[in-house]
């Protein structure tokens, strides 16, 4: 039976507590009636006895104890959820925002979702091509796969984050493909740019967005993320799509649950933040993956900016722990003009040997990977030497490896926000990278490779 109860005893925004309760549990959903008739919406964080914590999504400004009645509905937030969200937009609360039609429902579900059985899960190891370089070849992104990118304030991660929105893909498959892309704290300016981008380009057609302003409630972004995947655990799982989840700014979304913590007046850790950030985080994270019985998948590709490009951070640090690898963007290539700027020597794909190969990729793909690797950090040390001894205290081959460093930034990684290479494509201009070292110093490619692959001008020393 639902019951209204009237005995506010505290208000500490976004937060509300409420004596004299029974029955109640935690991350039920309420409904908070102010005199002047309005409503808001919030959720029971805590209970002790019969005593419950309620957080609103709306704050708590104008909330007067003694006119105010609170009604707990007995039941989680849940999400509507139907096949035809995909070309939809939604907010951070899973409204729709587009100004389309009302979403006719299949069911509403839990948007706390439920733990992925570790028996189930099927281990990744499908390549999903994005149509960048420096992901496709050095750092594979498989299917069930959480790689994040790990970025900096003013480094273009959006425009990256909305290029692989609009390229990824699942070759060498006839099931469905779709994107769920979530905006978490996000600024009018770059809402507009994901809307415009992913309508001019057709991206739409195959996403569900949601999309959390900077000047919504934090609280909002707590739920953010959650009504993502909670969207995209339904197209794997009961539709069996292959979803890519694109969450771009989990900093914001950190910084929210700390907020809430604050209010809380919880015993702070690192940096302030609440001591179960790397368990909350957790449970973003591990809703990824592939389930046996079901032909769908989630794969996450989470954008973390890190404070101030500290790396130990405890946001991308933690996230680090959790997930399989992380692609580094850096500022020394971003204010050299190099776009997207990914540093290909710190990032790591756990992966990205499960999905790569003959029958997925091609045979030289691993081959390759590691000799432009490897190469790639002659050449940066050579540069390094270089500008500290000058050119002349180089070998000769130290001259190769720098102008292979030099030509592999500017036309491998250099490729633009708009260029969409295959894995073909790309394995082709890495040969072509190649041709500039003598066939001797590619030792980690088998003789048999090399003259089925290397262009025939490459040098014989």
């Amino acid at each position: 039976m639902i019951k209204d109860y009237k005995n506010i005893t505290d208000i500490v925004d976004p937060l509300i507590t409420i004596k004299g309760v029974e029955g109640i549990k935690y991350d039920e959903l309420v409904d908070v009636k102010m005199g002047d008739g309005n409503t808001r919406r919030g959720q029971v964080l805590e209970v002790q006895k019969d005593k419950a914590v309620v957080q609103l999504f709306e704050g708590s400004a104008g909330i007067d104890k003694m006119d105010t009645k609170v009604r707990f509905l007995g039941h989680p937030l849940t999400l509507d959820v139907s096949e035809d969200m995909i070309g939809r937009r939604f907010d951070g609360m899973g409204r729709i925002s587009d100004d389309g039609p009302e979403l006719i429902a299949e069911k509403s579900l839990d948007i706390n979702g439920q733990a992925i059985n570790p028996v189930k899960r099927r281990y990744p190891n499908e390549f999903v091509q994005t149509g960048i370089s420096t992901i496709d070849h050095l750092n594979t992104l498989v299917r069930g796969q959480k790689l994040p990118i790990f970025s900096g304030s003013g480094l273009p991660h959006q425009d990256l984050a909305a290029q692989i929105a609009r390229q990824a893909a699942v070759r060498n498959s006839d099931e469905k493909f779709a994107v769920v892309f979530a905006a978490i704290g996000v600024t009018y300016e770059e809402a507009d740019f994901f809307i415009n981008d992913f309508t001019q380009t057709g991206a739409i057609d195959r996403s569900v967005v949601f999309i959390n302003l900077a000047n919504d409630p934090s609280i909002e972004r707590v739920a953010t993320p959650k009504m993502a995947l909670t969207a995209a655990e339904y197209l794997a799982f009961e539709k069996g799509m292959h979803v890519l989840v694109i969450m771009s700014d989990m900093t914001n979304y950190a910084n929210a649950l700390r907020e809430v913590s604050a209010a809380r007046r919880e015993v702070p850790g690192r940096r302030g933040y609440p001591g179960y950030l790397y368990t909350n985080l957790a449970t973003i994270y591990e809703r990824a993956g592939r389930i046996d019985g079901s032909t769908g998948s989630v794969t996450q590709i989470p954008i973390v900016t890190m404070p101030e490009d500290d790396i130990t951070h405890p946001i991308p640090d933690l996230t680090g722990y959790i997930t399989e690898g992380q692609i580094l963007l850096s500022r020394d290539l971003d204010n050299q003009g190099i776009k997207p700027p990914i540093d290909v020597l710190p990032s790591l794909s756990r992966l990205k040997d499960n999905g790569i190969g003959e029958g997925k990729t091609r045979e030289d793909h691993a081959s390759t990977m590691n000799q432009i690797f490897s190469a790639y950090a002659q050449g940066k040390e050579a540069k390094n030497l270089a500008s500290v001894l000058g050119d002349s205290a180089l070998t000769e081959i130290d001259l190769k490896y720098l102008e292979f460093a030099d030509a592999f930034e500017s036309r491998y990684v250099n490729q633009g926000f708009q260029t969409n290479r295959t894995i073909e494509e790309t394995l082709e201009l890495g040969w072509e990278l190649l041709s500039i070292l003598p066939t001797s110093e590619l030792t980690r490619i088998s003789e048999a490779q090399i003259e089925k692959y290397l262009p025939q001008n490459s040098e014989e020393v």
